[in-house]
């Protein structure tokens, strides 16, 4: 029996299945070994960070990966602090980063020796909305009667707070302006939750704050949302306010302003990873995005669900940079 079972044939045939097993344990799809740093190139409190904290709680409550994952702001510079310690990692894929617009605004504004292609793309897990806010107390029934009102108190009458300089606000307010005919004295606030704050208290005459930004002020009725940048309505048909969803807030272009700007909330990894490592954060936020409580993010937050990885997502890239380095050449935010 066990001359049977040691036999030359019989040895070669368990060889055999623990090549095997070893073989198949190896091509065990990849998955994080450490702790993830999830790096937000942005300060606290802002959309990025809400939203990146939002996705931790989900992984970690719903074990959607072994290893934790660690939010960490690094927002100097305009975020330069976090792109370039992304770019400085390269082939970790433990490192993972959250972006928004000013992945291509800060290196043309700045001039700082960074660009998206030095990280690898993940996923366009959303894009964030721009509505034109004015308060409450105005008259003015609809952004046409806004335009009209601009115009008729001259070139820098009207004051259109914003976050920040050179970046995403500022940039609409040049593209509302160029569509319009009209000339804003753009002030710029720390964060969108301060420039709610200003337009509340009549210190300015507008704003573009996101959905998220200011829905307090607008569910308390606060504020009055005129259009939103998007060439579509959103979707949201839940009331917010005691009469309006987010889907009766008409699209700018409606409105007889044919602008548009939609912001990016994506992934990226440095670059020298490998797909199968990119492959892992892909199927993580995609069950991210099956839990009720994204769903609700989502619904909250009133942003447009677009999901990209890819050449897709790629394309989407390359076509978004051309269009902000044309519309920060027009304004004149170059880096000299």
């Amino acid at each position: 029996m066990l001359n049977n079972i040691f036999s030359t044939s019989n040895l070669r045939s368990w060889s055999i299945l623990i090549s095997s097993l070893l073989l198949s344990f190896s091509c065990l799809a990849w998955e994080p070994s450490k702790p993830v740093e999830f790096v937000i190139p942005a300060g606290q409190g802002g959309g990025a960070d809400q939203m990146a904290r939002m996705i931790q709680g989900i992984i970690t409550k719903n074990n959607l990966m072994k290893q934790s994952i660690i939010p960490v702001n690094k927002s100097a510079g305009a975020g330069a602090e976090g792109f370039l310690a992304v770019k400085e990692s390269k082939g970790d894929p433990h490192k993972i980063i959250i972006t928004l617009s000013n992945l291509f605004t800060t290196p043309l504004a700045t001039g700082v020796p960074f660009n998206w292609k030095e990280m690898t793309p993940v996923a366009m897990l959303a894009l964030d909305q721009f509505i034109l806010w004015t308060n409450s107390d105005k008259p003015y029934k609809n952004a046409s009667e806004f335009i009209q009102a601009a115009k008729a108190a001259g070139p820098g009458k009207f004051k259109m707070g914003g976050t920040g300089s050179k970046q995403e606000d500022q940039i609409l307010t040049v593209g509302l302006e160029k569509a319009t005919g009209t000339k804003f004295t753009y002030l710029p606030f720390k964060g969108g939750g301060d420039v709610a704050v200003q337009l509340v208290g009549n210190h300015i005459d507008s704003t573009v704050n996101n959905p998220i930004e200011a829905v307090a002020q607008w569910r308390a009725g606060k504020l009055k949302a005129l259009c939103v940048f998007d060439d579509t309505r959103m979707p949201y048909k839940e009331k917010i306010t005691e009469t309006q969803s987010w889907n009766d807030i008409p699209t700018c272009s409606e409105a007889g302003i044919p602008t548009d700007y939609v912001m990016l909330r994506g992934i990226f990894m440095p670059s020298g990873v490998t797909q199968e490592q990119v492959n892992f954060y892909i199927e993580l936020f995609k069950k991210v995005r099956e839990t009720s409580e994204w769903k609700k993010f989502m619904a909250d937050g009133a942003f447009n669900q677009t999901f990209m990885i890819g050449k897709e997502y790629v394309n989407w890239l390359e076509k978004n940079e051309a269009l902000h380095k044309q519309l920060m050449s027009e304004a004149g935010f170059l880096a000299k």
